[in-house]
């Protein structure tokens, strides 16, 4: 005989959304506790003890105002002391008023406690738990930089601290998980998506917390390229976060293979949409790798000329001397003409066009000129320039003078007319005169020159 097997199909992949009934029952449950604590409210000693809430809470509003400018003039005294030492100052005296209530509280339940039975300080007890764990809520949120984030967590752990406290989890738990539909084999609920969420977040706090402690450790390390810090970098921060989602979503059940179809079909539009941004990031990949371009390096594209500031996937920032920082598509610098005036080497060779007079020597104009430029700053004197006679113009004799740099960040336009002003001062010193072009005009025989004189 067979053993029994349960029946294929859909029907045995998903769980059963609630029905109708089931979800009025649960309400008529919480409405039945609320009506009853409503009714415990009014009982004499549960007064007493709202009452007493409600006093404590004005004691701490009472004490806030007295200490919070005593503890502001406190702490702006204390100048000396490190930054994230003043933020949890900072912090902290926000939340005066709740730090002054939760010890209040707890005194009080103490107090009812040891003068009178349990069952008399029950809801303090229970309102004391609740500011404890919301002021535990607040304080911890704060480190979370993202101000969105961390009002999305803030509330979201209020939330569920205080069903947990009012033992309402169960109940809260089967309406999230009757709000759902079923996509295909996949079901999805409110109750599913708000534990992804929940789990996926902290996981990729996690990662980022990791992803960045591990790329400043990277970043100091001097045995790495530029360029092989940041491509370790991207992959590192792409493998956490890729990580993190996919455990997240695996850890509340989310079978990904249902989304299979539905994620190729995504991943096939965006592949079109996306033509440039996928094509950037495969360049700033090659970039990385083929070390053709790292951080540091100045490059001259088209009209821009700067140094890469960083490497981002999608694009490369250059800086220029004036101060501007261009965003230039990694792929422009994969298919474009690129300048790298720092590949290999440091060194830059730079070249000045000049003439002088033909009654000048040309073998004291071209030493002339070397002594020049060694006496300017940033010009290499191991490498020392040299002076060449180009061409006889039509009236000077042209030369090229040719020098060395290893600085092209500190620009390139001043050291030029630093050698050109070194260059007029030292032929004006030699007698060296510089020409401009000149004109001959000559009368022929038989022809008059008219002047008219000005009016």
């Amino acid at each position: 005989m067979e053993p029994d097997t349960p029946p294929s199909g859909p029907e045995t992949l998903t769980e059963p959304i609630l029905t109708g009934e089931e979800l009025a029952a649960i309400g008529r449950d919480l409405l039945g506790q609320g009506t009853t604590f409503l009714e415990m409210l009014l009982r004499p000693w549960n007064a007493y003890q709202i009452g007493i809430a409600l006093a404590l809470v004005a004691v701490a509003w009472l004490m806030r105002r007295l200490f919070g400018d005593r503890v502001r003039q406190w702490m702006a005294t204390r100048e000396g002391w490190p930054t994230w030492r003043m933020r949890i100052l900072v912090v902290l005296h926000r939340r005066l008023m709740g730090i002054f209530y939760v010890p209040l509280i707890w005194l009080a339940v103490f107090i009812l406690r040891e003068t009178t039975w349990p069952s008399r300080s029950y809801l303090l007890t229970i309102i004391a738990e609740l500011a404890t764990a919301w002021l535990f809520v607040a304080l911890s949120t704060r480190l979370i930089r993202s101000k969105l984030l961390r009002l999305v967590v803030r509330y979201g752990a209020w939330a569920f601290v205080t069903l947990s406290i009012l033992n309402l989890r169960d109940e809260a738990a089967q309406i999230l998980d009757g709000i759902g539909f079923n996509l295909g084999e996949l079901r999805l609920s409110l109750l599913l998506l708000l534990q992804a969420a929940a789990i996926v977040t902290v996981l990729v706090l996690a990662a980022r917390f990791i992803a960045r402690t591990t790329t400043e450790r990277i970043q100091r390390n001097d045995d790495i390229s530029p360029s092989m810090q940041v491509l370790i970098v991207k992959f590192l921060q792409v493998g956490l976060y890729g990580a993190a989602i996919f455990i997240g979503l695996r850890a509340t059940g989310i079978d990904l293979t249902g989304l299979a179809v539905l994620s190729g079909a995504i991943g096939v539009g965006l592949g079109f949409g996306l033509q440039k941004v996928v094509s950037n990031l495969v360049s700033g990949v090659i970039i990385l790798l083929d070390k053709s371009i790292k951080p540091g390096d100045v490059i001259s594209l088209g009209d821009t000329f700067g140094w890469i500031n960083t490497l981002g996937a999608r694009y490369a920032s250059v800086v220029t001397r004036d101060g501007k920082e261009y965003l230039i598509p990694n792929e422009d610098l994969i298919t474009g003409q690129v300048v790298n005036w720092s590949h290999s080497n440091e060194f830059v060779r730079l070249d000045i066009h000049f003439g002088t007079a033909y009654g000048d020597d040309p073998h004291m104009v071209r030493r002339v000129a070397v002594e020049a430029a060694k006496g300017v700053e940033r010009v290499l004197s191991d490498r020392e320039p040299v002076c060449h006679i180009t061409g006889f113009g039509d009236s000077s004799v042209d030369y090229v003078l040719r020098f060395w740099i290893t600085d092209p960040t500190g620009g390139l336009t001043n050291i030029r007319g630093n050698v050109y002003l070194a260059l007029w001062d030292a032929f004006k010193d030699h007698g060296i005169s510089i020409p401009f072009p000149q004109r001959e005009v000559k009368l022929l025989e038989g022809s008059t020159v008219t002047t008219t004189a000005p009016d």
